[in-house]
């Protein structure tokens, strides 16, 4: 089991990343749960460069970029050389701040290139009684991984994103068998796009609204690989109580 924590920028001190990253490789050695820590820029920078436990960590958005006279833009090249092991790209917020599907592919071309593990995040705004949201995850899909070379579409990690169940509780949130029939439905489309039976390796994570109360219930019926977590991520003693459920 995969858990990604998404720092987002709730984590704006070096002593507080130095504790959560304390307590994710306790968590890490205690539970045998896979542990990756995405924290802002500067910070990964900090603690992932000379980082030699078993967390990994991940940037949270690379830059459209190869590097050049760009001010402020952090390339893929800077965060594999900062050690680096994961990027997420095409984050709802970062779609909601101007990433095209288009822009989003480029940036999973870029990641790819400098030996990043993407994580490409999908999902529908909101949910119809028609199944219309289900051929919106296919297009991001599609338009995403299908510019690839078919031996680096086996490489991207799927985050299911649901916007219209971020920020809810968890009974008001997605339930195990509606998260169920998306990872199989994302696994189906992730077999025609990716090359022999390399699919049935791709990780699908889930990043909606996950509490410790629901963690185990969502990962156990519904077949995903793990969780993208956000602003639980960076609370110590809510971040640990999901991890322990996943262990």
């Amino acid at each position: 089991m995969l858990i990604v924590a998404n720092w987002k920028a709730y984590v704006e001190e070096l002593a507080k990343a130095k504790k959560l990253f304390a307590l994710a490789k306790r968590l890490q050695k205690a539970t045998g749960v896979s542990i990756v820590l995405a924290p802002p820029a500067p910070l990964l920078g900090a603690l992932a460069v000379r980082n030699r436990s078993a967390v990994a960590f991940a940037a949270q958005d690379v830059s459209l970029t190869t590097g050049g006279a760009h001010t402020g833009e952090v390339t893929a090249q800077v965060f594999s050389a900062a050690n680096a092991t994961y990027a997420i790209i095409g984050h709802s917020e970062r779609r909601a701040a101007g990433d095209t599907d288009a822009i989003v592919a480029e940036k999973l071309a870029h990641a790819l290139a400098h030996g990043l593990i993407p994580i490409l995040c999908v999902g529908e705004q909101e949910r119809d009684g028609e199944g219309h949201y289900l051929a919106m995850v296919r297009e991001e899909l599609t338009l995403a991984i299908e510019p690839l070379p078919p031996k680096e579409r086996a490489k991207v990690i799927v985050a299911y994103e649901p916007l219209w169940a971020i920020g809810k509780t968890a009974d008001a949130a997605i339930g195990p068998n509606d998260l169920a029939e998306m990872a199989l439905y994302i696994r189906k489309v992730l077999a025609e796009l990716l090359p022999g039976k390399s699919f049935s390796h791709s990780l699908v994570l889930y990043g909606g609204s996950v509490e410790s109360d629901n963690a185990r219930s969502l990962a156990a019926a519904s077949g995903i690989d793990g969780l993208l977590v956000g602003h639980a991520s960076v609370d110590p003693h809510t971040f640990s109580l999901l991890v322990k459920e996943l262990s």
